[in-house]
């Protein structure tokens, strides 16, 4: 884990950026499965209820393709994949903004037990039970925390592992069988696990602009928690959770600029006006072939930070920092390109298209912003300001 000085030593192995067979085929899988199961039509008719995400489509993804536990290695239960495998799945997660807890249990709670000591029942236990899809769990951060920008905890331990405190807008909290809490314990910063139906947890939900990604306010009230890491090893866990998160997150970005540029490419082409498809008008040929540079390009950025998180690069933190930096205002352009050039109908609740602007603009501040993913860089570059 890098502290934020400059990067040195053995330079990285250059990164794989193509996608192997095997990565190909879980693509064809889990883009088979979300097309029948998690269409646009279903989405919308999903967002108008009262469930936090579609557990059936959850349970085909996590258990029956086994996406769940990709990260994990097989002597705990898992696939025994890594961030590559699991980036093509939050690719396909991001062409049809699934509303499924992929990211923050099968990426960041996973990656956060992955750091603790396997050794312990403690962990072992609801790691496995991530890996294979029976639980989802959620790292109780806000959402909007950075890689490096962790905040002192707002939650407080007592010495009968008794826990205090109101941690604000974390993601999935709602739909979420498992707290990882980040917490303040008597000797120090730790992380606790705590089940989230247990006496004294309360989750508020809130309103957020990304209705796929449901968002809530967790209260600990004197909950018992049980410990699983302290000191610099929690620290260490946590830190590595929002990495990978954030290198991750750029992958689901890339998808969500995908389908927008590929529906704008199917729209303008079907779509006539004076007797020609709109599509061929010079203008809108030059604002699609400029999207699709960007796209091409936050496809490169994102598949960089994939592979070096999967490797251990050294350069993993200025892999993640290029890509949040790149890919979150490109999903965003995307997806404001998508409902501009589709006209009238893209204004529509019908219409996906605000499911993408949607969930662009949410994933835009998740896990760091992009100003403050170039702030990063600079520093781990040695990139001083004028």
């Amino acid at each position: 884990m890098n502290d934020g000085t400059p990067l040195t030593g053995t330079p990285a192995a250059d990164p794989d950026l193509l996608y192997s067979e095997d990565e190909d085929a879980l693509r064809a899988a889990v883009r088979s499965l979300l097309a029948d199961r998690g269409d646009p039509a279903t989405v919308l008719a999903g967002l108008e209820s009262d469930v936090a995400y579609d557990t059936g489509l959850w349970r085909a993804l996590a258990t029956e393709i086994g996406a769940a536990g990709l990260l994990v290695p097989e002597k705990l239960g898992g696939a025994g994949a890594s961030a590559r495998e699991a980036a093509v799945v939050l690719e396909e997660v991001g062409r049809s903004v699934a509303p499924v807890p992929y990211l923050t249990s099968a990426v960041i709670a996973v990656t956060a037990l992955l750091g603790c000591d396997h050794a312990q029942e403690e962990v072992a236990a609801p790691l496995a039970a991530l890996a294979g899809g029976r639980t989802v769990g959620v790292l109780a951060v806000p959402l909007p925390t950075a890689p490096g920008g962790l905040p002192e905890p707002a939650v407080r331990a007592g010495e009968d592992g008794r826990l205090t405190g109101r941690v604000t807008s974390v993601a999935d909290a709602a739909g979420a069988e498992l707290l990882l809490a980040w917490a303040q314990g008597p000797d120090g910063p730790a992380l606790y696990a705590v089940e989230a139906s247990a006496d004294g947890v309360r989750t508020d939900s809130v309103t957020p602009l990304d209705l796929t990604r449901p968002l809530g306010h967790v209260i600990f009230d004197g909950a018992h928690g049980r410990l699983l890491a302290t000191g610099d090893r929690a620290r260490t866990a946590v830190e590595q959770a929002l990495l990978t998160g954030a290198g991750l997150l750029a992958s689901e970005q890339l998808g969500v600029a995908e389908w927008c540029l590929t529906e704008t490419v199917r729209h303008t082409a079907e779509r006539t006006q004076f007797g020609r498809p709109v599509g061929s008008f010079q203008a809108l040929k030059h604002r699609m072939a400029a999207l699709w540079l960007e796209v091409a390009s936050a496809r490169a950025a994102a598949r960089h930070a994939a592979d070096a998180l999967a490797t251990g690069s050294p350069d993993a933190p200025v892999a993640v920092a290029v890509a949040q930096a790149y890919c979150a205002p490109v999903a965003v352009r995307a997806a404001e390109e998508c409902i501009q050039l589709h006209g009238g109908i893209g204004m529509t609740w019908e219409h996906p298209a605000h499911l993408f602007l949607k969930r662009a603009k949410s994933d835009e501040v998740a896990l760091g912003s992009p100003g403050r993913h170039r702030e990063a860089l600079a520093g781990l570059v040695a990139l001083g300001a004028p």
